[in-house]
């Protein structure tokens, strides 16, 4: 007869070895690929993956169910991995975002990923949102397109999946709502006198607001080590040109730290930017910026010839509203 207590520690070690043992198995096959070696990441979590010898990729390893990305050179793909995982990429790098596929388990839920990665935002359901009057009407239209999210996700995925992708959104709704109820506070601002400037100008001598008096002035605030501001100088480049002659003047207010005063000046030399070039005193703690309560960057303003804030948020270079905005005032 067989001992009870025997059978039980058979049981339990049994239960243990399948839990201990499992791991994620992932597999790609990739087209035109121009890496031997690729990734998959999460935060603190990094998985290299080396191509055997017919050209494919194969690994077992263990994760903490979630949200990942599979990385092969300059593109990735959003994944969802926990250690039941059986899944099978295939893709062609060619044509990255388009031919990614997934089977195996755990297939439905980067599926899904993947079709929400390709989809294209309608900026008319955002309308909404952006055109709210105040920080409950901003809410109530957040609340009303998060539904609208939840309702488009297919039945039968994983509820663990399902839970994530939510809690994601849910994130993602209230730091929205962080920044957009912050433009609630700058359009205060807005008709009040502007916060002043007296900073070095990269042409020599100093610069203020008050040597600008009687004409509109477009600010940039921005940084040599800022991406999505080194992005908008092409067009603030050709916005200049527009209104050249003009009634309005281009300001660009670097808040690069002292220590970096060369490569600021350099940067500016060698990118032939035009416009006025200055360079902030004290970078994220100057007068200027913190009267504004600029917290992150490029940040864009325009100025009366008054001296007061037309718009203490004003659209950027890239964005159409702002020939909209400046034809309505500048002569």
């Amino acid at each position: 007869m067989t001992n009870h207590k025997t059978f039980l520690l058979g049981v339990v070690a049994g239960v243990f070895s399948l839990t201990a043992s499992a791991q994620v198995k992932f597999s790609a096959k990739i087209a035109n690929k121009p890496t031997d070696t690729i990734y998959v990441k999460s935060r603190g979590f990094s998985q290299m993956i080396v191509a055997d010898k017919k050209g494919d990729f194969k690994a077992t390893f263990k994760v903490t169910d979630g949200m990942f990305k599979l990385e092969v050179a300059d593109q990735y793909a959003e994944l969802y991995l926990t250690n039941t995982s059986d899944l099978e990429v295939n893709l062609d790098y060619k044509d990255f975002d388009n031919t990614i596929s997934f089977k195996g388990e755990g297939a439905k839920e980067n599926m899904f990923l993947a079709a929400e990665m390709l989809k294209q935002p309608d900026q008319s359901t955002f309308e909404p949102i952006l055109k709210a009057k105040n920080l409950e009407a901003l809410k109530e239209e957040v609340a009303k397109f998060k539904e609208t999210i939840f309702a488009k996700m297919p039945q039968g995925l994983d509820a663990g999946f399902v839970a994530k992708y939510k809690g994601d959104v849910e994130n993602g709704m209230k730091e929205l709502i962080q920044n957009l109820s912050g433009a609630f506070e700058l359009k205060k601002l807005n008709g009040t006198p502007s916060p002043t400037f007296k900073y070095e100008n990269h042409k020599g001598g100093v610069t203020s607001l008050e040597d600008l008096k009687g004409k509109f002035v477009y600010v940039d605030v921005w940084a040599t080590w800022c991406g999505p501001c080194r992005q908008e100088i092409p067009f603030l480049q050709k916005t200049e040109v527009a209104y050249h002659g003009k009634n309005i003047e281009f300001v660009s207010i670097s808040i690069d730290e002292q220590k970096n005063h060369d490569k600021w000046s350099k940067f500016v030399t060698e990118k032939n930017l035009g416009g006025i070039q200055l360079l902030a005193d004290k970078d994220w703690k100057s007068d200027f910026v913190k009267g504004y309560k600029i917290d992150g960057i490029p940040r864009f303003i325009l100025i009366s010839p008054e001296g007061k804030i037309v718009n203490a948020d004003a659209p950027r270079p890239s964005s159409p509203s702002l020939v909209t905005l400046l034809d309505s005032l500048v002569k």
